[in-house]
């Protein structure tokens, strides 16, 4: 029984233990308190996350009114170049029957060509009505905005350099799109 009691804790503690481990009243006079952080105040910290919020809100607004503004653009282009497809497939239609009308002279009055010549009108009529516009180009200063330069040829007296010599293959805007350019021959020096 000796020995059990030999392994049990007794009540009494070596002094060296002591020296190495100052008492509870020792350690809260060396603790500085100067790091230790009080607990926030609750209304402060609620101002804060509600100024956080008004912040986000506000954020979010201007966002949605940004895509609301975006939005109502795409909208009204959609609308107003909302035909532009059908206005690129009816051009080739168009350039079509004027290479037609190329062939047959102009006092021809057979019926094919009358036929001809009341088809290129109507479709033409429709185009306009529709917004298509030609591009003015022979004669003109050239624009690459609106032509396509295929060649160039000398300048002269009467179609000094830029000036578009010829017309290729006429150009065509959709309202304020260029829906083909003109395909033309310009002077250079």
């Amino acid at each position: 029984m000796a020995e059990e009691n030999e392994d049990l804790p007794s009540d009494e503690t070596p002094d060296a233990y002591d020296d190495e481990n100052p008492s509870f009243e020792e350690v809260g006079e060396q603790m500085d308190l100067s790091d230790h952080v009080e607990p926030a105040d609750p209304l402060e910290e609620a101002l804060q996350r509600a100024e956080t919020a008004e912040k986000e809100i506000a954020y979010k607004d201007a966002e949605i009114q940004n895509v609301r503004k975006r939005l109502m653009a795409e909208k009204s282009s959609l609308i107003q170049y909302g035909g532009i497809g059908l206005a690129r497939r009816m051009i080739p239609i168009l350039n079509d029957v004027d290479r037609a009308l190329d062939q047959v002279d102009e006092d021809d009055e057979s019926p094919v060509a009358q036929g001809l010549r009341l088809l290129r009108n109507k479709l033409w009529r429709e185009l306009e009505a529709d917004g298509i516009k030609a591009i003015e180009a022979k004669g003109q200063q050239f624009d690459p905005s609106h032509m396509e330069a295929i060649t160039t040829l000398p300048a002269s007296e009467q179609y000094p350099a830029g000036i578009v010599i010829d017309v290729l293959e006429p150009g065509y805007m959709y309202k304020e799109r260029v829906l083909r350019a003109a395909r033309v021959v310009v002077a250079t020096e």
